[in-house]
């Protein structure tokens, strides 16, 4: 039973280690030791430190994009308006960033040193989230409860602009809890997204 928490194991020391001292500067040696596994143990589930820093981000958006599809799906089913699910799923990608702060943190800092295939399969993974989010938002559009004058790809932009940034100032012991600054993001986006000439 212990082997099924080795990945974790190498994961968590990884993360560590590229959030305190770098990821050039690390070393696999440094991995498994850390992890208390050995480098045989590391091959079996990582071919390689760049395997294991795109593993770090491919688990928080692969749990991202099965949460907005969920939402997504329910929502429809239910026959819930667009506001209630894009609201869910704002709600939901900010609250799973805060909880993998320290992973997310570390790959926006290293992920222009992935090879380029990785780096490819990353752009084409957050475009496929991407594109479902602006989904959303055209439909909003199309029923008249979005604004039309600016481009969709950035109102996207702008709220994971807001994502991204989160590892730089926020901190699960400050003041702020995790589902507050979720909730107050998200007001804030979607009240950014209504018609200039709303309430006119």
């Amino acid at each position: 039973m212990k082997d099924s928490h080795v990945a974790d194991d190498i994961t968590r020391a990884a993360v560590e280690l590229f959030a305190t001292q770098g990821y050039v500067t690390t070393s696999v040696q440094q991995i498994v030791e850390a992890a208390g596994v050995t480098k045989g143990a590391m091959y079996h589930y990582f071919a390689s430190k760049d395997d294991l820093l795109f593993g770090i981000y491919d688990e928080l958006l692969t749990l991202q994009k099965q949460h907005l599809d969920e939402i997504v799906a329910r929502g429809e089913a239910s026959g819930a308006g667009v506001d209630e699910i894009l609201r869910a799923v704002c709600v939901d990608v900010i609250e799973t960033s805060i909880d993998h702060l320290r992973e997310a943190a570390v790959f926006f800092r290293s992920a222009h040193l992935l090879s380029a295939d990785r780096r490819d399969e990353v752009t084409r993974r957050r475009r496929a989230y991407h594109d479902a989010f602006a989904a959303l938002l055209e439909r909003g559009q199309v029923e008249g409860r979005y604004r039309t004058d600016i481009p969709v790809a950035l109102l996207v932009a702008h709220f994971f602009s807001d994502v991204h940034y989160l590892s730089q100032w926020y901190s699960p012991t400050g003041p702020e809890s995790r589902d507050l600054v979720a909730a107050q993001l998200t007001d804030l986006y979607l009240t950014s997204l209504h018609p200039a000439d709303a309430g006119a």
